[in-house]
């Protein structure tokens, strides 16, 4: 079990593995793409995130960290200045992986690792309960209201409400008078 393993082997002893992430690396932010199997793509990933992530702060130390791992000034000099400010505002996932398909001479799945172009939309957040009760609806005015009533009064609508709620008015009183059966003592 390969619990608490973080990384992949990629077949090859860790001095050549870390040789070749760096230099897939250092290509990859020369190029802005870069062409390899599925599992080196997923690797290279997380390496290229974290170095992209260094150089959005943008100190002597971070350019030194990174410089660490990229080995041509000319790819770190275009880190820090075009990659890094493009992806300021945004919290991580600089990379996309598209799978391309098979390789002819040995059917290996092939990615393609680019950069990320579209600039972060944030998704839009659900308003709370708290926040619509807030925003009440406006006060209607009194020519608002006044219209509304000769709306009302044209299509005949105002005289049946006021029938009908003096009828149930009525109906209501005479039900509370007359005491029904089950209210009423039992007789011996």
């Amino acid at each position: 079990m390969r619990h608490k393993k973080k990384g992949r082997k990629l077949g090859v002893v860790t001095k050549h593995r870390k040789a070749m992430l760096r230099n897939m690396v250092t290509d990859f932010f020369r190029y802005g793409r870069i062409k390899t199997t599925d599992t080196r793509a997923k690797e290279l990933r997380r390496f290229a995130e974290k170095i992209i992530t260094i150089a959005k702060e943008g100190t002597l130390h971070a350019r030194r960290q990174a410089a660490a791992l990229l080995r041509d000034k000319g790819v770190l000099k275009k880190l820090f200045d075009e990659i890094a400010p493009r992806y300021k505002n945004r919290p991580g996932g600089y990379t996309r992986i598209i799978k391309l398909g098979v390789r002819r001479g040995d059917s290996s799945p092939i990615s393609m690792l680019e950069l990320v172009e579209e600039e972060l939309k944030p998704k839009r957040r659900k308003k709370s309960k708290e926040a619509t009760q807030r925003q009440a609806p406006a006060p209607e005015t009194t020519e608002a209201k006044s219209r509304k009533k000769e709306a009302a009064e044209e299509l005949g609508l105002i005289e049946a409400d006021k029938k009908t709620d003096q009828g149930s008015l009525e109906e209501s009183r005479q039900e509370q008078d007359e005491p029904t059966q089950s209210n009423r003592e039992p007789q011996q």
